[in-house]
């Protein structure tokens, strides 16, 4: 017998209130490459994964993350502030690696108010911006989903 073996991750989703405003959003702030819309779905390239995006008349509250990696996290952090992104928190290290490579990460808020994250892994280095912690602010924590928030805390 053949033993399934699944593939990369080809779609997420994630629910929206106003598909007009979530496609400027997408597109225009984050700079992601729509790829077609039809009715109430839109969706876009997120490097090789599909993003769907589907208006719903009472969006979730409550969605995964997304994690969009950037080369250069204080680059892409001041970028999206000033395309008037409303970041939970700044820039800041959650782990350094047993060979010196760091995990950066910077939360903020989409058009519904629910968290999203840009993040970098790279060689040690000395931060532009941002706080060294190997934790989430006390804003960062509170918008993540109450599971969530748990799971950190064991």
């Amino acid at each position: 017998m053949n033993q399934l073996e699944l593939g990369p991750i080809g779609q997420i989703s994630r629910s929206v209130g106003d598909i007009e405003r979530a496609q400027h959003w997408y597109g225009q702030v984050l700079g992601l490459r729509h790829l077609f819309t039809f009715g109430k779905l839109a969706f876009f390239d997120c490097a090789g994964t599909r993003l769907l995006l589907t208006q719903e008349a009472a969006p979730s509250d409550v969605e995964s993350i997304l994690y969009f990696r950037v080369d250069d996290i204080a680059q892409a952090h001041q970028s999206l502030k000033d395309k008037g992104v409303e970041f939970i928190g700044a820039p800041h290290l959650i782990h350094r690696h047993a060979d010196g490579a760091e995990e950066w990460m910077a939360f903020f808020k989409d058009p519904e108010g629910r968290p999203l994250a840009i993040m970098s892994r790279g060689a040690r280095r000395a931060p532009a911006i941002g706080a060294v912690s190997g934790s989430l602010s006390a804003g960062e924590e509170s918008a993540l989903p109450r599971a969530r928030r748990s799971r950190l805390h064991r």
